[in-house]
């Protein structure tokens, strides 16, 4: 949530927003949401769904540049050696499978993220997949409660938590992963969805923010409703048929931190020449 201002009016509290996140935030929160007149040179959205919303809040449309989120892509590709999964154990202490379906979810473990709907969502797959595993990466206020719901459906065993964890060793995890599970209720483009598909794994997640930008095609994964069923459903699919990890991180090429780079400096650039001839 990027605030500008938080003032008392009327007696409701009146917040000023640059965000798709915060402003979801705010309405939930019974909140009156506003948008002060931009007087940047120009504005960045890390999606055309956040920069739509952007426009709808009343930002000009004109300073607005869609920007994608990038990443390193020497660092997040696909791992496909074997041993990866035993790496995994080692490194974290946690008895990993090493043929079972491992799932993983990354983000802070809040209502938010959706965490719930996929211990929930691992649980309705036990009939088919009983040794199937949840990896939830991250923390967050609502650890105590995620566990209380899988000793509840009987998944405990199978829902590990990692904490928080060296950045380096998430590719690792992610390659690891058959599909990496994030059921959000809101996002501009998450770090998580690019980052998974760059290391060849596909991704279930809801249809929110720049989402179907990424997942253009069953390659990249499956957009579903944010219920345990949806999710179950989706994971079920991309395991009867998993895609080619390789044609999986192909989709993440223009996520690449170098163009990325460059286009932000030439962005940066025009906006810079627009101001000096004003």
């Amino acid at each position: 949530l990027l605030l500008n201002e938080m003032e008392r009016q009327g007696g409701r509290l009146r917040v000023v927003v640059l965000s798709s996140i915060g402003r979801a935030s705010a309405v939930a929160e019974g909140l009156d949401v506003v948008v002060k007149p931009i007087h940047a040179g120009g504005l960045l959205a890390v999606s055309k769904a956040l920069a739509r919303e952007m426009a709808a809040l009343g930002m000009p449309e004109e300073k607005i540049t869609v920007h994608y989120t990038g990443l390193d892509r020497d660092l997040f590709r696909p791992l496909g050696h074997t041993q990866l999964r035993g790496q995994l154990s080692a490194s974290l202490g946690i008895a990993i499978p090493h043929k079972a379906p491992l799932f993983v979810c990354v983000g802070a473990i809040n209502r938010r993220k959706g965490q719930d709907i996929a211990v929930r969502a691992l649980a309705a797959l036990s009939g088919d997949f009983p040794e199937a595993c949840l990896l939830l990466v991250g923390k967050g206020e609502e650890e105590a409660a995620v566990r209380a719901l899988a000793s509840e459906l009987g998944v405990a065993a199978r829902v590990c938590m990692t904490g928080s964890i060296d950045h380096n060793l998430l590719p690792i995890i992610l390659s690891a992963a058959d599909v990496m599970v994030l059921p959000t209720l809101s996002e501009g483009l998450a770090n998580a969805w690019v980052e998974s598909i760059a290391c060849g794994t596909p991704i279930v997640t809801t249809d929110v923010g720049g989402a179907r930008e990424l997942v253009t095609s069953e390659i990249a994964g499956r957009l579903v409703e944010r219920t345990p069923e949806a999710v179950a459903g989706a994971l079920r699919s991309i395991l009867a048929d998993p895609p080619d990890p390789q044609a999986v991180a192909a989709i993440a090429d223009a996520f690449d931190w170098t163009s990325h780079a460059e286009a932000l400096a030439a962005h940066y650039t025009r906006l810079a020449g627009a101001s000096s001839a004003t």
